[in-house]
């Protein structure tokens, strides 16, 4: 089954929306993300964990908004190339449903089953 134009632009309008909100994330995130340095004469050994903890879990949410962008910027491009919607790894159609629930997504079920397997894909 091939999209029809209307479907990629819906798609490709979802798409553009994440990218906006993600980048506005990072630039709000990335002070958070920032070294920690505290006065440790003044703030105790658990608010100093605390500060590092918060600051490791800032920095992979920065991570995964990073990769994420980098996601839909090939899907993207997939869409101007007029790729989209095809698996990368067998060149099968990826089903509407699938791409609904997620735009960026570039291999079929089977494919994305068989790489969390173990198994060629």
């Amino acid at each position: 089954m091939t999209l029809s134009d209307e479907q990629v632009e819906g798609l490709r309008q979802r798409l553009l929306q994440r990218q906006r909100v993600l980048q506005e994330l990072q630039a709000t995130g990335e002070s958070a993300a920032e070294v920690v340095e505290l006065d440790q004469t003044s703030i105790g050994r658990l608010s100093r964990m605390d500060a590092l903890q918060g600051q490791a879990m800032s920095r992979e949410r920065q991570r995964r908004r990073q990769l994420e962008v980098q996601q839909i910027s090939a899907a993207l491009g997939r869409i101007a190339a007029g790729d989209y919607g095809c698996c990368l790894s067998c060149g099968e159609d990826i089903a509407l449903p699938r791409l609904e629930h997620h735009p960026a997504v570039h291999l079929c079920i089977d494919c994305a089953s068989a790489r969390e397997c173990g198994r060629d894909g």
